[in-house]
């Protein structure tokens, strides 16, 4: 998904001397260490914060991690050609039902729910407009009207159908292609977080280039401490806090990826109703059950905008929602009712 205009962006980001929580705690008290580890997966760097008992015991269980990320990469990725997001539709015949795994039936199958539940505001089918805005911002020039048309005939979430539990897909037309960016890195997390779950870690952070996916609180602490950083200026020092923990944190926006032409700013959000790069610009924080929500409902709702962003999110258990945007050239900021919670 992608979007633009003339706004400031509020960017998420980690306090990591600041740790603290929502969820289960537990009365146990061990001693516990902190540790740190880093990697680029998926394109992007990860970063995995843990409290364990020891380096030995943490070292297994980051690489155990990590390792599950760079799976995960090998099946959802949209970059890499020979990846099965890529593949399996150069296979599969449209009308045809086609296997495919249990991890890709599992994001597509949330994908489309979300899809349903956002009217399309969210869509993994945008793949051929992604490719065009991606063209089109290296080029620094926009797409003609005439290749949107065309890779808007094979975008639709409606194109799609998924047999979760046969793990089948089917395709309604030709030439579909894919893109799990809102929504990979924070499945990607929670899959992380499972895999330190039985290392026996349930202490840690998983921070997917500003995805993140939080398990139990760190010793003492009530959750993690998370910072969104100065609406006016990304960079700047953060103004607001976020204390959580066993939940999916995001922020969608575009303070570093867009494409500016004569004056209009497109992001790097494509709304997929109109395959046009989103010119009001917003930034989206979201908290949600896990990081798979979190990361697809934020960009769900930088498409919807913030009216209905927020009327989405009053009817959506497990989702809060904070919106910065820009109005008659004013800086506005919007809230659910349970954020500041």
């Amino acid at each position: 998904m992608m979007r633009g205009g003339i706004v400031v962006i509020g960017i998420l980001t980690f306090v990591a001397a600041m740790p603290l929580g929502f969820g289960g705690e537990t009365n146990e008290t061990p001693k516990l260490s902190r540790y740190a580890f880093r990697q680029i997966q998926m394109g992007v760097p990860f970063t995995l914060i843990m409290y364990a008992p020891d380096e030995a015991r943490a070292n297994r269980a980051a690489e155990a991690a990590f390792a599950r990320a760079k799976e995960l990469n090998a099946i959802l990725s949209d970059y890499d050609p020979d990846s099965e997001l890529r593949q399996w539709p150069k296979s599969a015949q449209p009308g045809e039902p086609y296997p495919i795994s249990r991890e890709l039936s599992e994001v597509l199958h949330r994908s489309q729910e979300i899809a349903r539940k956002t009217n399309g505001s969210f869509d993994v089918t945008v793949g051929p407009l992604s490719r065009l805005w991606r063209i089109a911002r290296r080029k620094k020039e926009l797409p003609n009207t005439e290749a949107v048309a065309s890779a808007m005939q094979s975008v639709g979430y409606r194109h799609l159908e998924i047999d979760a539990d046969e793990q089948m897909a089917t395709l309604k037309r030709p030439n579909m292609r894919f893109d799990l960016g809102g929504i990979a890195k924070g499945y990607a997390g929670d899959e992380m977080l499972r895999i330190l779950r039985e290392h026996g870690i349930t202490r840690a952070m998983i921070d997917a280039s500003g995805d993140l996916a939080l398990g139990d609180s760190p010793p003492t602490k009530k959750g993690w401490t998370i910072a969104v950083a100065a609406l006016d200026t990304p960079d700047s020092e953060s103004s607001r806090t976020i204390i959580a923990r066993n939940c999916g944190i995001a922020t969608s926006g575009d303070a570093y990826n867009f494409l500016e032409i004569d004056g209009t700013r497109y992001s790097h959000i494509v709304d997929p109703r109109t395959g046009y790069g989103l010119t009001d610009r917003s930034s989206v924080t979201v908290i949600a059950k896990n990081g798979t929500d979190a990361d697809a409902y934020a960009s769900a709702i930088s498409v919807l905008g913030p009216e209905k962003g927020l009327a989405l999110a009053r009817c959506t258990d497990d989702l809060e929602v904070l919106v910065a945007y820009s109005e008659a050239e004013e800086i506005k900021v919007s809230q659910s009712a349970g954020f500041p919670k």
